[in-house]
């Protein structure tokens, strides 16, 4: 299911590339959780090039060929680039060049949809120049042996004709329903007035700004502190931006459920003021399945099978229906047209103005949304919400592991039943063992090079793996997990640069593995490429400078910094110069222990105080629990489920009839994203500068950044440290009407250095 490209109002023009039109009317079969684009993701441009090769003095390759249809009032504008015009004896005929996987032997004559796309560019040509008939040829390559296989069939132009008149016909109700739905959008942004009654201090400015950075296709950085509206600052222009012409889709992307619900509300506030746009969620795969196991195939899930033969009808049908769709509203119409609500979702992030989900969507290889047409590309905004995170979860992202102990175990399980996949595993183990003698009584291997052999011997095995994958016989969960991860990495390799460490560890009789991304930048730069505008905001992008060199911004990239919206006076600081580095936290958790107290004894109500780690987070609290059992605390635990956190927060309310301390981490779940108004928080300490634990990563981004000449320490230690802190006293004032003490404890905080990095408003 593929939108639309773009809709003309006035002339009533829509433009769609031949691609997408005829996968819209004639995909069909399962979903198989991606497995069904791995092969041309990573052969296809070099199987077409192999193809080409071929081609005689006079045939083309690559031919851009474009049409215009009318129909019912309507002109479909259609486009896209065929493979090859190739001569024959008979005449001009028209190539469309497909991998394969599964064998050749599985074609049975070619697929539909390949030969719609064909017959498509056929129509084209055989209309541009007057043919009475023209060539239409399949080739499919094998993609491991390079074995070739086509087919043909000659269609006259009556033929041809009667053809594209069918698709348009069965591609007309979406077309239309856009089309309306643009029109209603389009007057309802129009009359949207911004829907407070006033703007707070700061808010106008932002938006200014962000409707500034998508005006002239430039990138920004927001910095706004707590309680400046950045939500809304960044929808409401981006909104208007719509209206006017500018954009066409807005991605809203976050890294943390609580600020998804955000953007939904605030979407829905618009609405309220009479706003008519539609916006769906994207929940992650894991959470939206219905099923008990996630397994996406026909033969383990009934929302997989046959999921192309109702898809269309579901996003029809939630289209013409919904405007906010949120998960709960997603889920409804899966179930009702028995589709699985992620394939859903996706399907219908593509025909949406705007589209509410995770980074990964964007910036991660391994699930970005790739269908996405250019066109639609560059008519759409980035609102990249609390961006600070984006710089670790880039690494992240760009970064890949393997270990042995899955290819053993493969080697194992497929040496009767598959002995090509068992050999392919066999060497990549082979390698793990010569890898394991090279760490040495150290354990570890660190190197600025490649692993180019191990990515070499991957490839065999994943061409291996694919081919039994595809045959759809037994069960092969571990297989497809190998596999994937296999792709990951040969994907990550093709990334590999400068800016990139490979080091392998030994680890508990296993051996891993890893080329990691030092520096996100470059790479976050290319996923947005192509986009009008990105927007990167928070109430922490400190410093600045920082910020900009790691999102990958240029120096003619707009910045603006909001100064805070509230008075001095509605928050007091305290900074307590106790140590909490490592060595000293045995000596001095009673005497911390005994401030924590001194806070939450201040004025009755809810506090919540902020550790570097569960670990000393436990230690503190046996003391206080201990020597204060008439305070009422809660802590946060480790890997708290979705009912665990809402508990917590709950907890937290403004009638409580006594004091309240929580006791949670810093850069956990509700360290930053979470709201507690007026008196559901009145106070909060921030244990130590969140130093991230040392570890060979950390210092192997520290190494990197001071060979670049900057300073490795702060880049990998201090700024994302420092970043935990604010984002933990940024909880306790959220409104103009909140007030209460923030307690910073740790005598690095008197240090100019760490108190140069502090917001002013608690350097006073």
């Amino acid at each position: 299911m593929i939108p639309l490209t773009g809709v003309e109002e006035q002339t009533n023009i829509v433009h769609i590339s031949v691609r997408p039109l005829v996968e819209y009317v004639f995909s069909g079969g399962s979903i198989d959780s991606g497995f069904r684009t791995a092969s041309a993701m990573h052969e296809g441009t070099r199987i077409h090039q192999q193809v080409q090769r071929m081609y005689r003095e006079g045939d083309q390759k690559e031919v851009y060929l474009k049409t215009e249809i009318p129909f019912d009032g309507i002109i479909y504008h259609i486009e896209g680039r065929c493979d090859g015009l190739i001569e024959t004896d008979e005449g001009l005929t028209i190539d469309e060049i497909k991998s394969v996987s599964s064998g050749l032997d599985t074609l049975e004559g070619g697929r539909t949809v390949h030969w719609a796309q064909a017959e498509t560019y056929a129509y084209i040509v055989a209309k541009d120049h007057g043919l009475a008939s023209i060539g239409v040829q399949l080739t499919y390559v094998d993609a491991k042996t390079g074995e070739e296989r086509r087919f043909k069939r000659v269609r006259t132009i009556a033929e041809l004709t009667d053809f594209i008149t069918d698709v348009i016909r069965r591609y007309a109700p979406y077309a239309v329903l856009r089309m309306n739905n643009v029109r209603r959008r389009d007057e309802s942004i129009r009359a949207l007035p911004f829907p407070f009654p006033v703007y707070r201090e700061g808010q106008r400015k932002l938006a200014g700004s962000v409707y500034g950075a998508i005006l002239e296709k430039r990138k920004l950085l927001a910095k706004a502190p707590t309680g400046t509206g950045k939500t809304m600052s960044t929808l409401f222009p981006s909104v208007k931006a719509i209206g006017e012409g500018l954009l066409g889709q807005i991605f809203y992307l976050t890294a943390r459920t609580i600020t998804r619900t955000a953007a939904e509300q605030a979407l829905e506030l618009m609405q309220e003021k009479g706003l008519r746009l539609q916006a769906v969620t994207i929940t992650a795969k894991e959470k939206i399945c219905f099923q008990e196991e996630t397994v996406c195939t026909k033969e383990a899930c009934p929302y997989a099978d046959g999921y192309y033969d109702r898809i269309n009808d579901a996003v029809l049908d939630i289209l013409e229906s919904e405007t906010i769709m949120t998960r709960q509203v997603l889920e409804r119409y899966a179930r009702k047209h028995r589709v699985c609500p992620f394939e859903f979702s996706l399907d219908t992030a593509y025909a949406v103005d705007a589209v509410i989900c995770d980074y990964n969507y964007v910036f991660d290889p391994r699930v970005s949304l790739k269908r996405l047409p250019e066109e639609q590309k560059r008519r759409t905004v980035l609102l990249v919400d609390e961006a600070h995170n984006l710089v670790d979860r880039g690494r992240e992202m760009f970064s890949a592991g393997i270990e042995k102990a899955g290819f053993l175990q493969i080697k194992r399980d497929y040496k009767q039943q598959n002995r090509a996949v068992s050999q392919a595993a066999d060497a990549v183990n082979k390698y793990f063992i010569e890898l394991k003698k090279a760490c040495g009584e150290e354990r570890t291997l660190v190197s600025q090079e490649a692993p180019g052999e191990l990515a070499s011997l991957l490839e065999v095995f994943a061409a291996e793996a694919e081919r039994e994958l595809a045959a759809g016989s037994g069960e092969h969960q571990l297989l497809l997990d190998v596999y994937f991860a296999a792709q990951n990495f040969i994907r990550t390799s093709k990334l590999y640069d400068e800016r990139y460490v490979t080091y392998a560890e030994v680890l508990r009789g296993d051996v891993m593995i890893r080329m990691f991304c030092l520096d996100p930048s470059h790479l976050l730069a290319q996923a947005e490429k192509g986009y009008r505008s990105t927007v990167f905001f928070s109430a922490t992008l400190t410093p600045l400078s920082y910020y900009r060199d790691m999102l990958g911004a240029d120096a003619d990239d707009y910045a603006v910094s909001i100064p805070s919206p509230f008075k001095r006076e509605q928050l007091e600081v305290q900074i307590h110069p106790l140590s909490t580095r490592y060595r000293d936290r045995e000596r001095t958790r009673e005497a911390l222990a005994d401030l924590l107290h001194g806070l939450v004894s201040g004025k009755r109500g809810n506090y919540m105080a902020f550790f570097p780690s569960y670990q000393y987070l436990q230690s503190v609290y046996e003391v206080f629990a201990a020597k204060y059992p008439e305070v009422r605390t809660i802590v946060q635990g480790p890997g708290m489920a979705e009912e665990e956190r809402e508990r917590f927060l709950s907890a937290f309310q403004a009638d409580n009839t006594e004091t309240l301390a929580g006791f949670a981490v810093l850069g956990g779940i509700f360290s930053e994203g979470i709201d507690l108004q007026g008196d559901r928080l009145i106070g909060v300490a921030v244990v130590g500068v969140g130093l991230p634990q040392l570890g060979l990563e950390r210092n192997l981004i520290r190494d990197h950044f001071n060979r670049e000449g900057k300073s490795g320490y702060d880049y990998a230690y201090v700024l994302p440290g420092m970043n935990k802190v604010l984002q933990a006293g940024g909880r306790l004032i959220r409104s103009e009407q909140d007030t209460g003490v923030l307690m910073l404890i740790d005598d690095r905080f008197t240090h100019p250095h760490y108190r140069a990095l502090l917001p002013e408003e608690w350097r006073s």
